[in-house]
């Protein structure tokens, strides 16, 4: 390791740890504020925030989810079914609400919700409205696009495709799923999974600047390898290039969540994801 290169990892590790438990707002607050600002002058704000994907906690129930997840001082998160189950009920979503109100936490969407049937779009779109949210990550075989469009143009719910690489006979990637999309309604778009484009040998980094205009979502995470048996690890431990993906969002002036979802340690994933978070913090207070 050279010297520069040393002095610039020893200075990020002292970020993360510094950033590592700070609310996402104060982390926002700090990025970019050095650069040669004036005295007084208010530091560049990243315009987008962070989430959580509940998955990260699929062994755990809702309330604990929710703990764990404003214990990071993360304020939002996108709800898997095993959190949010499909079959909810008006009462039941009311409790989720409740339990949501208490925690702190603003409920982003919801998924990944597959759709296999037209019925199924139908059910899907229902469950959102239900929930109350904004957007759905949702994969619907491709000879449901037109029945989605139509529940997206009804509903107003937004409809960001998720890709999930080498294996995903669907949308294994951001472009493949920005085919079927780019020329319907402009509230349908695409959840970037970072970990799954980098899987199939591509720069997350450059396919976001590419789709850039229909990027609704982005779920980041990092993995071992650029290759299909590529595995979550934390982020900054992988091959992502972390740091190069975060001044790409920046650059393109995203503006909605980034969710983390950490797939590693499922019976245990709250260190994995803190030392993630932290990572993260780190890098935006130093770019």
């Amino acid at each position: 390791m050279s010297g520069q290169t040393r002095r610039d990892f020893v200075r990020l590790a002292a970020a993360t740890a510094a950033l590592g438990a700070m609310p996402a707002a104060s982390a926002r607050a700090l990025a970019g504020g050095g650069g040669g600002a004036g005295a007084g002058a208010a530091p560049a704000r990243v315009p987008f925030d962070l989430g959580v994907a509940s998955y990260t906690f699929r062994s755990f129930p809702l309330d604990q989810t929710l703990a764990m997840t404003a214990r990071l001082g993360i304020k939002r998160i996108t709800l898997k079914d095993m959190h949010l189950p499909m079959a909810v009920t008006p009462a039941e979503m009311a409790a989720v609400r409740d339990k949501l109100k208490a925690a702190g936490i603003e409920l982003t969407s919801c998924g990944v919700v597959y759709m296999k049937t037209e019925d199924e779009v139908r059910k899907a779109f229902a469950y959102a409205k239900l929930a109350g949210i904004p957007m759905m990550v949702g994969v619907p075989l491709a000879p449901l696009m037109d029945a989605a469009e139509q529940q997206v143009k009804e509903t107003g719910i937004a409809m960001a495709i998720h890709n999930h690489g080498p294996n995903d006979e669907r949308f294994p990637s951001p472009e493949d799923a920005y085919r079927v999309i780019e020329k319907r309604d402009r509230r349908m778009g695409l959840c970037i999974d970072v970990g799954h484009t980098r899987r199939l040998g591509l720069d997350p980094a450059a396919e976001i600047a590419r789709f850039a205009d229909r990027l609704l979502d982005v779920h980041i995470k990092d993995v071992s390898a650029a290759e299909a048996a590529g595995t979550t690890v934390e982020i900054g431990r992988g091959v992502i290039d972390t740091p190069a993906l975060l001044r790409a969002l920046v650059k393109i002036g995203y503006a909605k969540t980034i969710h983390f979802e950490h797939e590693k340690d499922g019976k245990d994933p709250f260190p994995g994801l803190a030392e993630s978070v932290g990572y993260v913090r780190g890098v935006l207070a130093a770019i």
